[in-house]
């Protein structure tokens, strides 16, 4: 066993993936935690607020940097990478300043498009969580590209006791309104300049190279991910976030902030292994790529999360809406009656959301373009049509378009990297019987709770 663990720890891949999910699996912990005091401080309409804030930051924040960020661990030379990243930090500065002249100009059409009576004493922080989320991505896309996970994997949790120690502090002292959002916004902006400070102490060298010719030659170079990426990536949050705004503003109660707590609890353990998987899959994929072996490297790290997480997920979804009223109060069964509806798009969205930048690094971004918009109709279209026809279930019609989107996300992207079912059907097998332990340890802990609480 101990030779084992020692021949894994020697692979790479397993172990740049073991840093970032041990720093991931601290932060998701901390943040779940602490969920039951912040629901007993914070009322369903203070999470209703801050599901309109995060959804507005973060529909602007993946478009900010013009997807120039994803793009940093690409080039072979660390002086392109850095011209790259200045490029991003520029775009994103440019965005942040056009975004407060929007909100000073249109401030009353907003908050009557967006219908909440709190909104206003908080849109003038909306740019500068752009900032701080904008920023961090693109230092963290290079702290990626260097392999310094032990470095990214301490900033997310000091993100975490930062956001939620703010969270709990000033509910404590009866600031309910907008402590919430000055919480998320602590949580977006630390880790900046641990990673900043990685920047220019260990990579001197490469930012000598930047210069105004060099950064036009890579953005020609890399135009495609401003031209192609950048919708996809706002398609993409818009048919998660718009969709949050729009049940905020049709639904009856606080539904919204139903929502924010159910997607917080089961993001716990989507962030604990999927956010790790991603960042190294990403620091491996264009190797694979130039040698012609990402459809099986994809397939490999595919059928990983199907054993690892999926069971966890499943787990959640089905004791959610038993647990919610103990854990978390009475007020909020309904919350965990809306995570057992999302489970199976949870499910969808863990397994794709590691290999989703598959498509970018095969210069796929003209079809992952057209995967998001397909999905941006497909769930606001859901969302509208439920409104219509039967209000009641607009959450609902969420979760299962949730559900259709990233299924046919999966589909799209092992077509697209060329992975073959021979690549994934013995990797299926092993992992089914996991799958069913945790599906009977499921039912068996919902069944005893249905036993005692009768």
């Amino acid at each position: 066993m101990i030779n084992q663990i020692k021949k894994l720890m020697k692979n790479n891949f397993l172990r740049s993936a073991s840093i970032l999910v041990g720093g991931s699996a601290l932060a998701q912990a901390l943040a779940v935690v602490s969920l039951p005091v912040l629901t007993r401080l914070y009322s369903p309409d203070n999470f209703g607020l801050l599901v309109v804030y995060t959804s507005v930051v973060g529909i602007v924040s993946v478009a900010a940097c013009l997807r120039l960020d994803i793009a940093i661990p690409v080039p072979k030379r660390d002086g392109d990478a850095a011209n790259i990243l200045v490029l991003a930090l520029f775009s994103m500065l440019v965005v942040v300043l056009t975004t407060v002249i929007v909100i000073n100009l249109f401030k009353g059409e907003i908050l009557a498009l967006f219908d909440h009576p709190n909104l206003e004493d908080y849109l003038w922080l909306v740019p500068i969580g752009i900032l701080l989320n904008s920023t961090y991505s693109a230092l963290q896309y290079w702290a990626t590209r260097k392999k310094a996970f032990s470095l990214i994997a301490r900033t997310r949790v000091g993100r975490a006791v930062g956001g939620i120690t703010t969270q709990a502090g000033l509910g404590f002292f009866g600031y309910t309104s907008g402590g919430l959002i000055i919480g998320q916004m602590v949580n977006s902006g630390a880790g900046i300049f641990g990673l900043t400070r990685h920047v220019f102490t260990q990579s001197t060298e490469a930012f000598k190279e930047v210069n105004l010719g060099r950064m036009r030659h890579l953005l020609v170079e890399y135009g495609r991910y401003p031209k192609y990426s950048t919708f996809e990536a706002l398609f993409n949050s818009a048919s998660i976030q718009l969709p949050l705004i729009l049940i905020a503003a049709m639904a009856v109660g606080s539904e919204a902030g139903y929502l924010m707590l159910s997607m917080k609890v089961m993001q716990a353990p989507m962030g604990m292994i999927g956010g790790a998987i991603a960042q190294v899959y990403l620091s491996r994929a264009p190797e694979e790529y130039r040698n012609q072996n990402l459809g099986v490297f994809t397939a490999k790290v595919l059928c990983g999360l199907l054993k690892t997480g999926v069971g966890p997920l499943f787990f959640v979804g089905f004791v959610a809406p038993q647990f919610f009223v103990i854990i978390f109060g009475s007020e909020w069964y309904r919350a965990g009656e809306l995570l057992m509806w999302m489970t199976p798009w949870f499910v969808m969205q863990f397994l794709s959301s590691p290999i989703s930048m598959a498509l970018q690094v095969a210069n796929h971004q003209k079809r992952a373009l057209i995967l998001q918009l397909v999905g941006l109709l497909l769930r606001v279209g859901s969302v509208i049509f439920a409104g219509l026809v039967s209000p009641a279930y607009l959450s609902e019609a969420y979760a299962l378009s949730g559900f259709i989107f990233y299924a046919f996300f999966v589909l799209v992207v092992l077509v697209s990297v060329g992975c073959k079912i021979g690549d994934i059907t013995p990797q299926l097998k092993k992992s089914f019987p996991v799958l069913l332990g945790w599906s009977v340890f499921s039912l068996c802990v919902l069944g005893l709770c249905l036993f005692f609480m009768d």
